[in-house]
């Protein structure tokens, strides 16, 4: 505990300074923006790192309304996802469905109009590392993915989101934010935005159930350009400790970010469900010494990631272990994988609270997202088997905690409909 209040003092002094230009020019040439909000302070220590994955439900139905609704320091519904961030105070934090801003003023705003204001006693935070990079969500592949007979160009539909490279109102709805007190190695971040989803073999390309053919949902010509991953997946290095005071304190851990398509919303073809599970196997190919020779990034470096290599999988993977719509399987890639220390699963006395309303027949306590009486674990933090995971938990504060005003009944939506989830690991 003192270990954390440390850490919050230590963060609560940095001073903000965005490097504005840098920003404006990663969005001129479109590519990912990796940049330092500040000054990082020395590591106190070996204390634990908090690694943590909230689907924050900051997407909006128009392109710029978040960032308007960052420009004031009273949104209720942001201030609550603050709150609960502060409360848990993490290291390293992914932040799930931030509408992409490609100059960096959006996650700027929500720093200074949020997160450095402290919430009913909650103690202000600050990230001076943030990355993001663009997501497939709402770009247009000018072809008819969802087969309903028409190619939509008109942002804001829901045909034009069914067209789009991954479903999306707008480019860049449901975008994806890393914010980490500790450094980013950015000359070496990873991106697959644009792998196809037909160069992975044996892909469970979906068929079209008035053909006798298997997969053939997609033509020649729509496979010759659809994505695999419905927002993006990326490799993320970033530096623990102080390698300037101790040169061999300091270690790399790589954060593999994604948020795989939900797998509903489809027909009999189940071409979400497939996608699911096809997103998920890209991490546990990019893990698997030897099985990812055929992935290639988007600087078209190939390959996975080092068999000795440290990392945390985060996000909202849209499977459930036992309950759900997903394919059989899906998660069971990455929980079951030998490099995965998946011991110790994150719970919450909220999750537990609601098991006799609830119509999972899987344990609530390690449920992520409420949907109505509908409750499912969609949401991870899996650290790699070198990590000693010390401690873990979900966001779920139950009825009659004096924070489960920040989560509510879900009727309506306080915070968000997912649970920030989060785990310990020494380093």
């Amino acid at each position: 505990m003192l270990s954390r209040l440390l850490s919050t003092v230590r963060t609560n002094i940095i001073r903000t300074n965005i490097k504005v230009s840098a920003l404006h020019q990663a969005a001129r040439l479109g590519i990912a923006a990796c940049f330092s909000l500040g000054v990082l302070q020395s590591s106190a220590g070996a204390a634990p790192i908090r690694f943590a994955s909230f689907n924050a439900y900051l997407n909006r139905e128009a392109e710029g309304q978040l960032l308007a609704d960052l420009a004031t320091p009273d949104n209720p519904q942001v201030r609550a996802v603050a709150e609960i961030i502060q409360r848990v105070n993490p290291d390293v934090l992914l932040l799930l469905e931030f509408d992409y801003d490609p100059t960096g003023e959006a996650v700027r705003r929500f720093q200074e109009n949020y997160l450095a204001v402290g919430h009913n006693g909650a103690a202000p935070i600050h990230f001076p590392y943030v990355y993001l990079a663009p997501s497939n969500t709402g770009i247009p592949s000018g072809f008819d993915l969802d087969n309903d007979g028409q190619v939509s160009t008109t942002p804001g539909t829901r045909a034009y989101g069914g067209d789009a490279f991954g479903f999306g109102l707008f480019p860049g709805q449901y975008g994806m934010v890393l914010l980490s007190k500790y450094p980013i190695i950015q000359e070496q971040v990873r991106t697959f935005q644009m792998f196809l989803w037909k160069d992975m073999p044996g892909a469970l390309l979906p068929s079209n159930p008035a053909t006798p053919n298997a997969g053939d949902w997609y033509s020649p010509e729509e496979l010759a350009v659809l994505r695999l991953s419905s927002k993006n997946h990326w490799d993320v290095p970033i530096l623990i400790g102080d390698s300037r005071s101790d040169p061999g304190g300091s270690r790399t851990i790589h954060v593999l970010a994604s948020h795989p398509t939900p797998p509903v919303f489809d027909g009999p073809e189940d071409r979400n469900g497939r996608r699911n599970h096809d997103e998920l196997r890209l991490w546990a190919d990019y893990i698997t010494p030897g099985r990812a020779d055929y992935l290639y990034d988007d600087r078209r470096q190939r390959g996975g990631l080092s068999d000795t290599a440290s990392f945390v999988i985060m996000g909202d993977l849209n499977a459930d272990p036992i309950d759900g719509d997903g394919m059989p399987g899906a998660i069971a890639q990455l929980l079951d994988h030998p490099r995965v220390n998946a011991d110790l699963t994150p719970s919450s006395a909220g999750g537990q609270a609601i098991a006799a309303a609830s119509t999972a027949t899987g344990p609530t306590r390690f449920h992520t997202a409420s949907f109505g009486r509908q409750s499912l674990r969609l949401d991870y933090v899996l650290p790699s088997t070198d990590l000693r995971v010390v401690g873990a938990g979900v966001f779920w504060p139950a009825p009659g905690d004096p924070l489960f005003r920040l989560v509510g009944d879900g009727d309506p939506i306080i915070s968000s409909d997912h649970r920030l989830v989060w785990v310990d690991v020494e380093i």
